[in-house]
């Protein structure tokens, strides 16, 4: 697959029209949960790793390819399902970049 530049597939309510606010926050609260799991996952084998109880349930190399499959699966359902605050993060970034070029 291509590398691309990914943006958060779930629009903002006010792009939408009035019967697709329903819908749309609940799927956004959907893909809330499923993000929080994967970080919850991604933070036990790390948890796992620092303690030295990955050692009895994998090989060394098993452990780092869970490890960094969990980071990674972390990492694209933050990309999927911004939390409120950093939509607005990127939303200040993006307005601020026009007057970086200008200046």
């Amino acid at each position: 697959m291509a590398e691309r530049q990914f943006t958060c597939p779930i629009p903002r309510t006010a792009q939408l029209p009035k019967s697709m606010v329903k819908a749309t926050v609940i799927m956004e609260r959907i893909a809330l949960k499923w993000r929080d799991l994967a970080e919850r996952r991604r933070d036990h084998f790390i948890d796992l790793y620092r303690s030295g109880r990955w050692k009895h349930y994998y090989t060394s190399e098993e452990m780092l390819t869970e490890l960094r499959d969990a980071t990674a699966i972390a990492q694209r359902w933050a990309k999927i399902a911004p939390r409120p605050e950093e939509r607005e993060q990127v939303k200040q970034q993006l307005a601020a970049e026009p007057r970086k070029k200008a200046a």
